[in-house]
């Protein structure tokens, strides 16, 4: 165990706090909800300071549950949840309620309550870690109270939540900025891809053909034995589901997967976020990998005039979902999947500009997606910066200058 800095502890999170949790309110009870307290749930609970909630419960809501009101200042844990959700922590900046879901840390006023918010916030994977122990998969409160943290003295505390306060807030602010990048490229796509202002070239004319006038299926299977099996993911497009997973999680026998060279495509009918409709991606980042035989995969025809990056922006930004809702037929789903059928899908219609306009417009917005995918990087950045930093300073080995110690002077 590293050697802390003469003055510093090692405590439990259940040395230096409170920790308790919240309710629900009967929802049958409408007399109970719809009031003016404020009630948290695990899903606000993302990294952030909460200073609004999505509901509200009233002070009989409130005592017929059990429901607490927390002071501003507590911080707030998700015990368990959707997706990454546990392990998340938050901070309240008003006074509220939570479900049982969230676990509410008061801090002794001997600590800083921000310090103790920047060590949860920095050490969230091992604190998710402590939730796989049981067969739920939850963080409770007993396994929260044996969180171990160093503790320095109280001014060194609050100097050190303040640092990271202020990598927080440049980290906020680029994301901003890149909500705004993806905001002005999501708006040029369907300008420039709907040809509703042809800003490219505006004496072209668009022909609109049948999808399989453009691209033809694919049916090679994997006769070659290979053994990179892809997923769709919707941020990276296709990707090894070694790499996405940690494991492979397709049959041990791949001989039908469907192979894939560079450039083609391939539509998982599966809906997901900022997908409605499934997602359409190409392979990228390998030189070949096979995918399971529930996807539609399909490449551009030989000889056809097409630029297959216009293409894959074309799908990217959404513009066969009104047409793919069209053909999907109503009833149980296949697998969970949109219920497409293949003849249906090549008979999707499908815009066809002139190569060239194809082109050019396909540089426009690689220009676009350049500029996000910049302001991303810093992201990441600034985030593997303060990491380190907070490496550095909750163990010791850097120290902050702490501002002299204010004194009073003695009555004349």
């Amino acid at each position: 165990m590293t050697e802390l800095p003469t003055g510093w502890t090692r405590a439990t999170l259940g040395d230096i706090a409170r920790i308790g949790s919240g309710g629900t309110p009967d929802r049958s009870r409408p007399g109970y909800w719809g009031g003016d307290i404020p009630w948290v749930t695990t899903g606000e609970i993302q990294f952030n300071t909460i200073t609004a909630t999505a509901e509200k419960i009233t002070p009989q809501g409130m005592r017929h549950s059990s429901a607490r009101l927390f002071p501003a200042g507590t911080v707030l844990m998700a015990m368990y949840g959707q997706g990454r959700t546990r392990g998340q922590v938050a901070r309240l900046g008003l006074a509220a309620t939570t479900n049982q879901a969230c676990a509410a840390i008061q801090v002794h006023a001997e600590h800083d309550p921000d310090y103790v918010y920047q060590f949860l916030a920095a050490h969230y994977a091992e604190i998710r870690e402590l939730g796989n122990a049981g067969a739920q998969q939850n963080l409770n409160a007993g396994l929260i109270r044996s969180i171990p943290l160093p503790l320095p003295p109280r001014r060194e505390q609050a100097r050190i939540a303040r640092m990271a306060g202020d990598w927080d807030r440049a980290i906020a602010t680029t994301e901003r900025l890149l909500d705004n990048s993806r905001r002005q490229k999501r708006d040029l796509m369907h300008v420039l891809l709907s040809n509703r202002r042809s800003v490219v070239n505006a004496r072209a004319h668009w022909a609109q053909v049948d999808f399989d006038a453009v691209f033809e299926r694919i049916t090679r299977k994997n006769t070659d034995g290979d053994s990179n099996v892809l997923t769709i993911s919707a941020q990276h497009g296709l990707v090894s589901q070694r790499e996405f997973f940690n494991k492979n999680v397709a049959s041990d026998d791949l001989s039908r997967y469907t192979r894939l060279a560079p450039g083609d495509f391939a539509y998982n009918r599966s809906a997901s976020c900022g997908y409605p409709v499934g997602a359409i991606k190409p392979l990228v980042a390998y030189d070949s990998g096979v995918v399971s035989g529930l996807y539609i995969c399909f490449r551009q025809r030989p000889g056809a005039e097409v630029d297959n990056d216009f293409y894959r922006l074309y799908f990217e930004a959404g513009m066969l979902n009104e047409a793919i809702t069209g053909i999907a037929q109503e009833g149980a789903r296949n697998h969970g999947l949109l219920n497409v059928s293949l003849k249906d899908f090549f008979k999707l219609p499908l815009h066809l500009p002139p190569l060239d306009v194809q082109r050019r417009i396909a540089a426009i917005l690689r220009g676009a997606e350049a500029e996000e995918y910049s302001i991303a990087a810093q992201i990441e950045a600034l985030r593997l910066e303060k990491r380190a930093l907070l490496g550095e300073l909750f163990s010791g080995r850097r120290r902050v200058r702490l501002p002299p110690a204010q004194t009073v002077a003695p009555p004349a």
